[in-house]
């Protein structure tokens, strides 16, 4: 099952733009919508999990009209939204059974044994009678995803689910994802591009309600061979930089900053190549240098 986006903008009644004819083929698997925040991820995610309208566009998950078969949608939907509240007074297991029978798993056996699989599923059985007030940033972010993985849902979507916690649970959190991935469509939406490279088949680059690139991680990567360059400077140099040179990106080593550069010839001027990876390919897309390549790509073959 897959899911077909097709010009679905959204304007604000304060005049902004979020959405500009988003058009995006969705398949199976692991799919990331990378963009900084404000770039209009979070209502294009609100959109698809039936929360809100657009001004126009269709969307089609398989045979279901996204925007008008809302609760068919809602019936093969998981969603787990940038922030959510949790009771936290109520124990994880208790909580996690109530959404059980909200999500129509009435029969107490059948609910049992969902509930404890979830649980399981998601690490959190050994805690299950602990209040979801004690849990850390992580366990709550796993809870939710138990929350959402109610009834099998075909389309799963999350909203900047890394977003504060710490290492060791970003990499439980990244596995359980994974692990998703293999079932259904799950669309991960993130400012953090790590998260998009560990995991997604394919990706999106969106910026001011505008998708910039949408390619294969690894082939976006690939693309970018013989056009990035790196050089450590003094802080005090880089605005010496700047007017000659198509700068992405600036990182601080030991005091000093570390230039990428885009630029297909030969800078010169101490730079040295560097194997380009995924943070390239966002930074130079969001200067319009990607998009650039590609077109140039086009018009030689």
């Amino acid at each position: 099952m897959n899911l077909q986006i097709t010009n679905v903008s959204k304007t604000y009644p304060n005049g902004v733009q979020a959405l500009k004819n988003i058009t995006l083929a969705i398949p199976h698997g692991m799919y990331g919508l990378l963009g900084p925040n404000g770039a209009g991820k979070s209502t294009l995610m609100r959109i698809l999990a039936t929360l809100q309208e657009p001004d126009s566009g269709t969307a089609f998950l398989g045979g279901i009209d996204v925007l008008k078969q809302k609760e068919a949608v809602r019936q093969t939907l998981g969603y787990l939204p940038q922030e959510f509240g949790v009771y936290p007074k109520a124990r994880a297991e208790d909580l996690l059974d109530h959404f059980a029978i909200l999500k129509g798993i009435t029969r107490r056996t059948a609910r049992k044994e969902v509930v404890e699989a979830l649980l399981r599923q998601t690490n959190l059985w050994d805690v299950r009678r602990q209040k979801l007030g004690g849990f850390s940033g992580g366990m709550k972010q796993r809870f939710g995803v138990a929350v959402a993985l109610l009834g099998n849902p075909k389309l799963m979507i999350v909203d900047e689910p890394t977003a504060g916690l710490d290492p060791a649970e970003r990499v439980r959190f990244l596995n359980l994802l994974s692990e998703l991935g293999e079932n259904s469509v799950v669309i991960l939406s993130t400012h953090i591009v790590e998260d998009v490279s560990e995991l997604c088949t394919r990706m999106a680059i969106i910026n001011q309600g505008q998708i910039l690139l949408e390619a294969e991680p690894l082939k976006a990567v690939a693309g970018l061979h013989g056009r990035i360059w790196r050089k450590v400077v003094e802080k005090r140099e880089l605005s010496q930089l700047e007017p000659a040179c198509n700068i992405i990106s600036t990182k601080l080593l030991s005091g000093r900053t570390v230039v990428h550069i885009y630029s297909e010839e030969v800078p010169g001027a101490g730079f040295e190549p560097v194997v380009p990876d995924l943070e390239d390919v966002y930074f130079s897309t969001m200067a319009g240098h990607t998009k650039k390549a590609n077109e140039q790509k086009e018009v030689r073959s």
